[in-house]
């Protein structure tokens, strides 16, 4: 059997329910994960991460196979999932935790997202809020968020 190559990407979009289950059902993810990440603590729940004490955001941890989705796809893909213009909102989701940014594991896909950044900014209106940041603290959330929509046999949530 042929050992897979595998890659890490991970972003924040808002509530991370639905930006979970549109990423988990695209060809060549491998797997998702919902947690918290970008803060100053090293855990934290739901609720600390809710009262804005832990600077984290809510994202989406993916696992893929390069050779079947490429980075640039995934970061398309999550530009398509929310209005990148908002600063720490995403509809009716407001608070820092739901700041719309991607998290870079490699310079390559810290310059793959800048570069789609730059394109996706030619079709906005208005600014571009998300925020490009090396990955550092990630904290898993609660079972009960994980594959939360999938569970209760959903698709997408009110946004």
């Amino acid at each position: 059997m042929k050992k897979t190559n595998m890659e890490i990407a991970m972003f924040g979009a808002g509530c991370f329910w639905g930006v979970e289950e549109a990423f988990r059902v695209l060809p060549g993810v491998i797997s998702t994960e919902v947690g918290y990440a970008g803060g100053n603590k090293n855990k934290g729940t739901y609720q600390e991460v809710c009262e804005g004490g832990t600077g984290h955001t809510e994202v989406v941890r993916i696992v893929f196979d390069p050779e079947k989705i490429k980075y640039s796809k995934l970061v398309e893909v999550f530009f398509s999932l929310h209005d990148p213009t908002q600063i720490n909102r995403q509809g009716v989701d407001i608070g820092y935790q739901y700041r719309s940014i991607i998290f870079y594991f490699s310079e390559e896909q810290k310059k793959n997202a800048e570069d789609i950044l730059k394109k996706e900014q030619k079709k906005q209106k208005k600014t571009i809020a998300t925020l490009i940041e090396k990955a550092s603290t990630y904290i898993k959330a609660e079972d009960y968020h994980q594959k939360y929509l999938l569970k209760r046999g959903q698709t997408s949530c009110h946004i």
